[in-house]
């Protein structure tokens, strides 16, 4: 685990002299961020000691809220635990009113015990470093779908749309509409100006299968870990620049029910250490070491499922036709399946991961998937044929699409606790059941219009 240089944080006070505030954020269970708001005169010194979190950061819900049987609350007296600066995340948040900097960090490995096992930039970090090990360096790139929405309800209290430039609010998909991105231009060209003052590669912009949904790519990196931190923060990045403009950027994975879903989809291939693709082939199905990573990722795929979807909203994202994968299937330029290989020169031949929901936390997303290639390039499974045209049609090994499921195969796994670490999944698994209990015994509208006059 390599941190920050004093000589970033130095270098960032003097050209920004503006500044007054840094926000300090490590990144949750959840994928959410969470820390502190700083004066830049405590800068310095969190790059030279660090600086203390509560253990209590890294067992909390999706909305904040302490998870005792975790084992990183009260059973530790609540601890600090050291976080160190993460090279190149020290910024400028554009969107903000007042100039804020800002800076996410992560968990020294010792300093930042009893929590640092259950951080997941951690598990990733972990993860590559056995892969490298053995000559395998994963090449990765991030591709996050969202809505843009009014913070105004509508009139039965339900999210919607944001309205357009124009003023009119869209109503029809418009997939990969034009006129649709430049109804969108104030909020885009801030979004742009904004990767680009964070350094973040972000390219190009798609107008997705569903009103007011869409969808920027980021270049790929030989860096994985820089690939996923880059996608994390644009994440933040994208919130705060809709906040600025009076909107919601909304990641659920099924917003709502009679429109698209929205997934993280992360494209991945592996190179040797001079950065040369292993999966380059003429053959549009790649190499063996290619298909041998599609069958760890397809054997893994139940017992990462929870992962991958989260939340009980996530397995909502499940319907046919709808370009959310449906069984363990694998394909060549097909969208209907769950790991597409693109089509494109020898060169940039790679698989996209289109399982996730975006409201997955990337880091542990990639960290799953990574460990289930390690597993298919070990043990040269076999992902067997490519589906060849519709794969919901021919589907037949199904995923399960309730989260009950999903922990329970989670929970059930030896190899998910072998490759992601025992700890993390304690952790992990004491936040989501704790999660599971809450959601299934709230009531609410659904069960008040079915119910309520009839039962």
């Amino acid at each position: 685990m390599q941190f920050a240089d004093r000589k970033e944080a130095e270098a960032f006070l003097i050209a920004n002299p503006q500044v007054r505030s840094i926000e300090l954020f490590l990144i949750d269970a959840n994928g959410v961020p969470r820390g502190k708001l700083l004066h830049r005169d405590e800068l310095l010194a969190i790059y030279d000691n660090g600086r203390p979190l509560p253990s209590s950061i890294l067992a909390l819900t999706i909305q904040g809220e302490d998870v005792e049987s975790t084992g990183l609350v009260w059973e530790v007296a609540d601890a600090d635990c050291w976080t160190y600066p993460v090279p190149g995340s020290l910024t400028v948040q554009t969107w903000r009113a007042t100039p804020t900097g800002q800076l996410q960090v992560s968990m020294h490995p010792t300093q930042g015990l009893p929590a640092a096992p259950a951080d997941p930039r951690h598990v990733l970090a972990n993860t590559i470093d056995r892969l490298k090990a053995e000559g395998f360096h994963p090449v990765m790139a991030v591709e996050l779908e969202f809505y843009l929405l009014d913070r105004e309800r509508d009139a039965n209290g339900r999210p919607q749309p944001a309205l357009q430039t124009n003023g009119v609010r869209a109503q029809a998909p418009q997939v990969y509409g034009i006129y649709e991105l430049e109804q969108l231009q104030p909020f885009l060209d801030d979004l742009y100006a904004a990767c680009e003052a964070q350094g973040l590669p972000v390219r190009t912009a798609i107008s997705e299968y569903a009103p007011g949904q869409l969808e920027l790519t980021l270049e790929h990196r030989f860096d994985a870990l820089q690939a996923i931190d880059e996608g994390v923060r644009y994440k933040r990045l994208v919130k705060g620049v809709a906040n600025k403009h009076g909107l919601q950027a909304c990641f659920m994975a099924k917003p709502f029910s009679d429109q698209a879903g929205s997934g993280l989809h992360l494209h991945v291939s592996l190179a040797d250490e001079e950065g040369n693709n292993l999966y380059a082939s003429d053959d549009p199905q790649g190499t063996p070491l290619l298909r041998h990573s599609i069958g760890g990722m397809m054997h893994t795929l139940l017992d990462s499922l929870a992962i991958f979807c989260p939340h009980a909203n996530s397995y909502r994202r499940f319907q046919a036709s709808s370009y959310a994968p449906l069984a363990k299937s694998w394909g060549v330029n097909n969208r209907t399946v769950s790991l597409r290989v693109p089509g494109g020169p020898a060169q940039s031949r790679h698989i996209e991961h289109r399982i996730c929901g975006a409201d997955a936390n990337p880091y542990l997303a990639a960290a799953a998937l990574l460990a289930g290639i390690h597993l298919g390039i070990r043990q040269q499974i076999d992902p067997g044929a490519p589906i060849v045209g519709n794969g919901y049609e021919q589907a037949t090994d199904f995923l399960p699409t309730d989260w009950l499921t999903a922990l329970l195969a989670l929970e059930r796994s030896s190899w998910a606790r072998e490759a992601l670490g025992d700890e993390f999944i304690k952790v992990f698994l004491a936040i989501k059941w704790h999660e599971f209990r809450l959601f299934t015994a709230e009531v609410g509208e659904q069960d008040w219009r079915w119910y309520l006059t009839h039962a």
